[in-house]
């Protein structure tokens, strides 16, 4: 049997800009998938996927001739993974050429927290068929890549999309204040492809692109939580006069008393905010129990 590990992701900021080539601050969740392999004679891909509370939610019968699927309990998903296998073959001709077996895979987060579901099963994939993940990305969901760039990262990272590839320098983020950051889940998950295309049709300039690559850079470097406060309205602010959409702050927790940024496409998945220890029984007065710690979530 082989296994492979990716971790999951947060973007905390230049979220929508780091598809036109901002930088970005990327961290990598403690969180992850591990993919497990088992060959045997067969000519058949038996995959099972188990959720992070152990029940298995996706099955499929796959075979490996083709890729065509016998058997599933969700053909939407499995068609997904059919386009993403196909797109590995078409890097490595020698994929499951000759055996098939079992796989099994074990999402140590919630799948709808938008922690990295598709990007660390892409990972698994490549490290497995030694093949390049951000290909295979671009092959079947889209987007900038910072998800594939954190599953195999140790530490934080500064991540940018160039036309020459990718760009990616390890920083050290590790804010002396970082107990006074939560991580909120909002209860609803928002659809990256949907958000990226709905991107696509705003106008940006090179200008605005430099502006969210120094809030980025500005961030690692800041000692104090006021300061750190003050790019996260900042960057809130800009995103907004891009997209036209209000502030989550602005719209539904006006009367919060620290600063609030969304994290990834703006309306779902998770939030970062800044407090202290009442901030938890805020939120989870307003309905949202998961709220989470730095050293909770992130590396």
């Amino acid at each position: 049997m082989t296994k492979f590990y990716s971790h999951g992701k947060l973007l905390i900021t230049g979220e929508y800009m780091v598809l036109r080539g901002a930088e970005a601050l990327a961290i990598p969740s403690k969180m992850g998938q591990l993919l497990e392999f088992k060959s045997n004679h067969s000519r058949t891909l038996k995959w099972e996927s188990w959720d992070h509370k152990n029940q298995l939610w996706f099955t499929a019968c796959i075979e490996i001739q083709d890729f065509s699927i016998s058997k599933t309990n969700d053909f939407n998903i499995a068609l997904r993974l059919v386009q993403i296998l196909k797109a590995v073959r078409a890097q490595n001709n020698h994929f499951l050429e000759d055996t098939g077996g079992r796989v099994k895979t074990h999402l140590e987060f919630d799948r709808q927290w938008g922690l990295g579901t598709s990007s660390t099963l892409i990972s698994n994939l490549a490290q497995w068929s030694q093949t390049n993940p951000y290909i295979l990305l671009q092959k079947s969901f889209g987007g900038s890549g910072y998800d594939i760039a954190c599953a195999t990262a140790k530490s934080p990272l500064i991540y940018r999309k160039a036309p020459t590839g990718t760009l990616i320098e390890t920083c050290e983020f590790d804010p002396p204040f970082k107990s006074n950051l939560y991580f909120v889940y909002l209860n609803k998950k928002i659809s990256s492809r949907k958000a990226i295309r709905q991107f696509k049709s705003h106008n940006i300039t090179e200008k605005q692109i430099d502006y969210a690559s120094a809030l980025t850079r500005s961030m690692i470097n800041v000692n104090t939580l006021d300061e750190f406060e003050q790019i996260l309205n900042k960057h809130e602010n800009f995103i907004t006069k891009i997209t036209g959409v209000i502030s989550l702050k602005e719209k539904q927790f006006p009367d919060f008393q620290g600063a609030i940024k969304s994290l990834g496409a703006w309306g779902g998945d998770f939030i970062l905010a800044t407090g202290n220890k009442s901030t938890p029984e805020y939120f989870k007065n307003k309905g949202f129990d998961i709220v989470m710690t730095y050293k909770q979530i992130l590396i």
